[in-house]
């Protein structure tokens, strides 16, 4: 296996503005990524995919070389992911880098470690498109969640006849943090196309994604208290 790790990290943040090279316990953001990916693979084969030169400088300094910088079409709002990934998979192909599975990491999760990253990556079998990190989802469509019908009522999102929640199986969401790819799967469809998709389960302090300025207090809480 011939992993390529990308770390898709765009400099204009709406809700924490600077948030990749932000200080989280006196490093940047981006940091807990980048110290993840080197636990478990050399520096040669981590693509951090940027628009921003102050996250290309925060990068180096973390012992990444950033031999291009990110398009400004793909540093929109409304850039796809898929196609970041994509542009990155042909600047490695350029820089002579051969890989046959795509990782990516998000610096929005910075409780993902070495040991998840290990984790998520032995799970994928030859025939999967993807191994994607999860958790254990807290709002259950057996039993919690609702759609409006065309009468204007509401109704459970799934059928069961579940009386308590710990009754109904458990659903998962996605956390953001791992995405173990197939990189022909990648060149074939996009990532919400996969139909042979696996799990790798984090816990909800693991799953953290810093989205929001309520997402960073929370997170200085976390380390604060030695909580992960």
């Amino acid at each position: 296996m011939y992993p390529l790790v990308i770390i898709t990290a765009r400099g204009d943040s709406k809700g924490v503005p600077d948030k990749n090279i932000k200080l989280l316990g006196g490093k940047p953001l981006i940091a807990y990524t980048i110290e993840a990916a080197l636990g478990v693979f050399p520096a040669e084969r981590i693509i951090v995919s940027t628009d921003s030169e102050k996250i290309k400088q925060a990068a180096e300094k973390c012992g990444i070389e950033v031999p291009f910088l990110r398009p400004a079409e793909l540093a929109t709002d409304t850039a796809s992911s898929y196609d970041v990934i994509l542009h990155a998979m042909d600047q490695a192909n350029q820089l002579g880098i051969i890989y046959d599975t795509v990782i990516l990491l998000q610096p929005t999760s910075p409780f993902r470690n070495a040991q998840h990253i290990r984790g998520a990556l032995a799970l994928l079998r030859e025939n999967d498109d993807m191994i994607v990190s999860v958790k254990v989802s807290e709002e259950n469509p057996y039993y919690s969640l609702f759609e409006e019908n065309s009468d204007g009522y509401l109704s459970r999102s799934k059928e069961g006849s579940f009386t308590r929640r710990q009754d109904c199986p458990n659903v998962f969401s996605y956390n953001g943090a791992i995405y173990v790819m197939r990189a022909e799967s990648l060149r074939k469809e996009t990532i919400g196309s996969f139909k042979k998709v696996r799990k790798y389960v984090m816990s909800d302090l693991e799953s953290l994604d810093i989205d929001t300025p309520l997402d960073w207090k929370l997170a200085e809480l976390i380390m604060k208290e030695g909580l992960i």
